[in-house]
């Protein structure tokens, strides 16, 4: 029996996976069961940001393992209030709740949105994507992930991304929250517009809602900058991050202004596995990492690179850093094919590719990508 049928006899069907067992990772390659090497372009999605099997995040988090894992949010842990403080010098946010994932992070934000506001409504956009569980999925647009599980979260409206004027129609003065991804991954990789993003801050000021910022997936260098939200010169009043932040180990956070940490209490929201210590050594090497090796402008350097060269073979990139979205025909089929060539892809619809590799690919890396890519799209049209 092989893997892939003992898998099928174990596990609930909820993914639908690559014919590839990936048993060991180094750098931004990865290498299966049979030994056969691939280059990396998808990062567990965004997530493995400093490449995989870094030698001084191996060193961090085994000295933690070493020494404390878990004691639950009952007791004070060094690792938890060193990661906030970190938090605070990179996002200028001032205080932060930590969780596990991302869609938690939207959880808790939502809840902060009514809690603080006193209000019901949430808006959010066509196109968005912010997590699976039921809060999460509800402020999530595409109908095929919710339409199983209604009646979801109410009352929640969705306006158009990027569309100045149906924001205006569906906010006011019972709004709650306003959450936007300022670049939509989910979707294809779909930046917000400066004078979109502007006009949530407008009619924030005139309605009184609080903005989230989902950087779920854009947070911790994927755009070329710390956070998406640098390139629109805007703050929100919360963001949630997960992903990157641990460069593969489960964590996620919020992080809020004062204003919004003055009206919360203790005991309305928690997460007992949230910001343990083994986590946040984690995310901590993860930012030490960016920071010494400057992943950032390497994710801005290399994404320029990238999108340069996938126009020279045709394709349309659109996208900021490395967090890229190309339109190509026939999306679905050209993944396993890239996967039979040593090249790692995803497709987040028939029509676009998706590339998110760890920051730290260079420019032989992505040569290696474009000639494979180059002559799928040549023959497959």
């Amino acid at each position: 029996m092989d893997w892939f049928e003992r898998e099928s006899r174990v596990l609930i069907p909820f993914y639908k996976r690559q014919k590839v067992v990936f048993v060991r990772g180094e750098g931004c390659w990865l290498y299966d069961i049979k030994g056969n090497k691939y280059l990396d372009l998808v990062a567990g999605i965004a997530t493995v940001a400093i490449g995989h099997s870094h030698p001084h995040f191996i060193s961090k988090v085994k000295e933690q393992l070493q020494k404390l894992v878990h004691v639950s949010n009952l007791f004070y842990t060094t690792p938890q209030i060193e990661l906030a403080e970190k938090l605070q010098k990179i996002t200028g946010l001032d205080k932060f709740f930590f969780c596990n994932s991302g869609a938690e992070a939207v959880e808790a934000s939502l809840k902060i949105a009514r809690k603080v506001t006193g209000r019901k409504k949430f808006v959010a956009f066509s196109g968005s994507f912010h997590g699976r569980t039921m809060g999460a999925l509800s402020v999530t647009w595409k109908e095929k992930f919710r339409k199983s599980f209604e009646p979801l979260i109410q009352p929640v409206e969705f306006a158009k991304f990027n569309d100045i004027h149906d924001l205006e129609k569906k906010v006011d003065d019972d709004t709650a929250c306003v959450i936007v991804e300022p670049v939509q991954g989910e979707a294809g990789v779909y930046p917000a517009n400066k004078e979109f993003m502007k006009a949530i801050f407008e009619e924030r000021d005139e309605h009184g809602f609080i903005v989230i910022f989902d950087e779920v997936q854009t947070g911790f260098g994927r755009t070329g900058r710390w956070f998406a939200k640098e390139h629109f010169g805007v703050q929100p009043d919360v963001m949630t991050m997960a992903k990157a932040m641990g460069s593969g180990f489960p964590i996620g956070g919020v992080g809020v202004r004062e204003e919004i940490a003055e009206k919360l209490e203790a005991t309305e929201h928690a997460s007992t596995f949230g910001g343990n210590p083994l986590a946040c050594t984690a995310s901590l090497a993860t930012i030490e990492i960016i920071e010494k090796e400057r992943l950032v402008e390497n994710s801005e350097r290399m994404g320029e690179y990238f999108r340069k060269e996938l126009e020279e073979i045709g394709l349309r990139p659109r996208g900021f850093g490395l967090m890229i979205g190309a339109k190509v025909n026939n999306a679905f089929d050209l993944v396993p094919k890239a996967l039979e060539k040593g090249l790692v892809i995803n497709a987040t619809s028939e029509d676009t590719l998706r590339f998110v590799p760890p920051l730290i690919i260079n420019r032989d890396e992505i040569d290696f990508a474009i000639e494979i890519l180059a002559h799928l799209t040549k023959t497959t049209g």
